[in-house]
């Protein structure tokens, strides 16, 4: 039992977007009023996957959930259960009192829409019922809308998976992400006159059209400009796995092992397979000033 007095947002947070910017707002409010510390509690396996049996391609990895939430909201105490078989036929009832008794909740914050305990039996309303009754708070938040429709995880990974990245980008309320670890790659680029740093998509996580984008890649806290190429190369013989090849604007270092993170900004074209490599190169320095240009745009723009 924790001697720690916690104000807990619940929610699975695929995404982190306004609906969960707005629900993450109000426990680091509450957690002001109440003098305790926010504390955010989440899943690392999309509880949805149990009930239908059926892979969620998810938004972001367990770890990017963790870096948004910390990074955009500055709330340090995050903590991913493992949802196995057990955590699946708890009882509602016990998953209230493991809030309190466990995790030091003196209030919860969770969405109208949230589920919990054995077959999702457990509602937002049961839950701020529970609550209440322990004499403790609950704000249910009501959905954030767009155009009429609510911001969901759903949404959002239907205009990823569209190519949609800027009105996938305004529902989430910051860049699309993919943070990974720098990984060797055929060093191909090198002869076309633009290294590529390589990385890849998490298992799990949703698999961006293949083509390429307007990119920026943070190196620490430093951001750059970028091309991203999201796909199998088919030009210099493509493979069967996909990746994601950055060529970095006005950067020259060396990145093997070191964590970058990517942010999407806009779809330029789709992957192509050029007659031969001088064709290729030719349309990368293209791709190049098409970024340029939009950046450019975007800062005039704002």
């Amino acid at each position: 039992m924790t001697k720690k007095k916690r104000v807990i947002a619940l929610g699975f947070f695929d995404g982190v977007h306004l609906g969960h910017a707005a629900l993450l707002m109000r426990t680091k409010e509450r957690a002001q009023e109440l003098d305790v510390t926010p504390f955010v509690l989440s899943f690392d396996t999309h509880p949805g996957q149990f009930i239908s049996g059926k892979p969620v391609p998810l938004i972001n990895a367990p770890e990017g959930r963790v870096d948004l939430i910390k990074r955009l909201f500055r709330i340090s105490d995050v903590l991913f259960l493992h949802f196995d078989a057990h955590m699946r036929q708890m009882a509602w009832t016990d998953f209230v009192a493991v809030l309190q008794e466990e995790f030091g909740a003196v209030h919860v914050v969770c969405g109208s829409d949230f589920r919990f305990g054995y077959k999702g039996e457990g509602t937002a309303e049961l839950l701020r019922m529970s609550f209440q009754a322990r004499g403790m708070g609950c704000d249910v938040m009501e959905e954030v809308c767009i155009d009429a429709d609510a911001v969901s995880s759903s949404r959002i990974r239907r205009l990823l998976g569209a190519g949609e990245i800027e009105t996938a980008n305004q529902l989430l309320g910051h860049p699309h992400t993919l943070t990974d670890t720098v990984r060797h790659g055929y060093k191909l680029g090198r002869t076309l006159g633009a290294p590529t740093i390589n990385m890849l998509f998490p298992q799990g996580v949703l698999e961006l059209p293949h083509g390429v984008y307007a990119t920026r890649v943070y190196i620490g806290d430093e951001a750059y400009k970028a091309v991203t190429n999201v796909g199998v190369r088919p030009t210099t013989g493509g493979r069967e796995q996909v990746t994601v090849e950055s060529y970095i604007l006005d950067f020259a270092a060396d990145l093997y092992g070191r964590q970058v993170r990517v942010e999407f900004f806009h779809y330029l074209r789709p992957e192509i397979k050029f007659d031969d490599v001088e064709a290729l190169k030719m349309q990368i320095q293209r791709d190049v000033e098409a970024t340029r240009v939009y950046f450019a745009d975007c800062e005039n723009d704002s």
